[in-house]
């Protein structure tokens, strides 16, 4: 490959969640019926040449693994479907999101499109590290950053985030 294709392209509603570490957008390559190979690869390499160290898949089912592992991308795939319970999946993946921050690695997490669960789930692991004080708080600062309204599926995802074994009940700095 060679000029700007070589660095691919972003993700489609590609956002920072905690600038430089923490990431989220749809699935690379695209959502369903849109999903493409091609822009697949261009979005992986995207992430490549970002810096990224990880990609997190949060689908149901193993989608674009191998794509991760052809482009020698590191990834994790945690399973959380519409009818996973949250209280059983997240604590998991809140520990394992803190501990490759504290280790340096810059992470992309995805579902297939991005919507108030995946918008949950990371205000949720902002909530749930202490990185926000509050659960009102923590779903202004994501609906400011992904530019849209969280509702109730994310929303209740914020709620738990606190329940959840391993919180921090003071925000970091105190």
């Amino acid at each position: 490959m060679k000029g700007k294709w070589a660095k691919g392209i972003p993700p489609r509603f590609f956002s920072w969640i905690i600038k430089d570490q923490l990431a989220v957008s749809e699935r690379p390559g695209g959502y369903a019926r849109n999903h493409r190979k091609v822009r697949r690869q261009e979005e992986i390499l995207w992430l490549r040449g970002e810096g990224f160290t990880r990609v997190v898949s949060l689908l149901p089912s193993s989608h674009n693994l191998h794509a991760y592992d052809e482009l020698e991308m590191r990834w994790s795939h945690v399973p959380f479907g519409p009818q996973d319970d949250a209280a059983l999946v997240l604590p998991d993946l809140y520990r394992q999101v803190r501990a490759w921050l504290a280790g340096g690695e810059r992470v992309l997490i995805h579902q297939e499109e991005l919507n108030d669960r995946l918008m949950g789930v990371v205000a949720g692991y902002l909530r749930w590290s202490g990185m926000v004080p509050s659960s009102p708080q923590t779903i202004a600062v994501v609906e400011r950053i992904l530019h849209r309204q969280m509702g109730p599926a994310g929303r209740e995802l914020v709620a738990v985030a606190p329940e959840l074994p391993g919180h921090s009940a003071e925000p970091l700095g105190s």
